[in-house]
């Protein structure tokens, strides 16, 4: 009889991730619809000339001529793969710092108040520091990258061990649990909600920050087709790369992220206080 209740639970749920999905997938096509048309009234009222605001169509036509030269597989592959790098590093980093910051209390309460000034500092005020000390290359892009997006992590990690119930670490102790088997068994799985928000910020602000250091540091990737674009006015470029950043950036978010976020929160019951 229970597992007959726990299957028809589980298929349940299934149902509901499935129509939820569907209804994601239907709200982003009217809002892209919506956005659309938009664009292509402003673009016929003639607010601005068509080489300062063009149409959707020649956009369209300027996509297909980047893919077909090559330019745009090219930049995206170079983005993807510093971003895969980078964010690693940035992950390595935020979660071993913050684990450092809840054993070592005194660390912490330094590193605390310092992350916290720095997690709102600018990402591209790190870009000039980095050219002059490292230089115009992927290493410099690296530090950009980590400087940018590191502390939401180590905050998260640093925020979520804190906050563990004291109650489940008691009772792991009287039940003979080691301090090995307490962090990964018992504090990680417990913070992990906490965990998965900071990464979830903290993809973002690598996302940013790449992008703007691409920009400025002229490498080949999205932002040097962005910023390419801006030098020599060529405005269907500037917009072709723009949407092109902003869907790989929502497709990781809402693809990746945010079904781990919310795997998470459904195993620990909290998308019951969430609409």
């Amino acid at each position: 009889m229970q597992q007959t209740e726990r299957t028809s639970a589980s298929q349940d749920r299934s149902r509901r991730a499935r129509r939820q999905s569907l209804t994601t997938v239907f709200d982003i096509l009217v809002g892209l619809a919506i956005f659309l048309l938009a664009w292509q009234a402003v673009f016929e009222a003639k607010f601005w000339p068509p080489y300062l605001f063009p149409s959707p169509s020649s956009t369209w036509a300027e996509f297909l001529l980047l893919a077909k030269i090559g330019t745009l597989q090219s930049a995206t592959v170079n983005t993807l793969e510093r971003i895969a790098v980078d964010f690693s590093v940035t992950l390595l980093l935020g979660l071993g710092i913050g684990v450092l910051m809840v054993y070592f209390k005194r660390f912490g309460r330094v590193m605390n108040s310092f992350s916290l000034g720095l997690q709102s500092f600018p990402s591209l005020a790190w870009v000039p520091f980095a050219i002059i000390i490292i230089g115009l290359d992927n290493m410099g892009i690296l530090f950009v990258v980590v400087l940018s997006s590191v502390f939401s992590i180590m905050m998260s990690t640093y925020g979520g061990l804190r906050n563990v119930p004291s109650i489940y670490i008691k009772a792991a102790k009287n039940m003979g649990t080691g301090n090995l088997a307490l962090f990964s068994s018992v504090m990680i799985p417990a913070a992990m909600p906490s965990l998965i928000a900071g990464v979830r910020q903290a993809w973002s602000f690598a996302w940013h920050a790449l992008i703007g250091a691409e920009m400025l540091m002229g490498a080949i990737g999205l932002g040097g087709v962005l910023y390419d674009g801006s030098e020599f006015l060529k405005i269907n470029e500037v917009i072709v790369s723009m949407i092109v950043i902003f869907t790989i950036g929502l497709a990781a978010d809402r693809l990746l992220f945010y079904r781990l976020e919310e795997s998470v929160r459904n195993k620990w019951g909290l998308n019951r206080f969430s609409t």
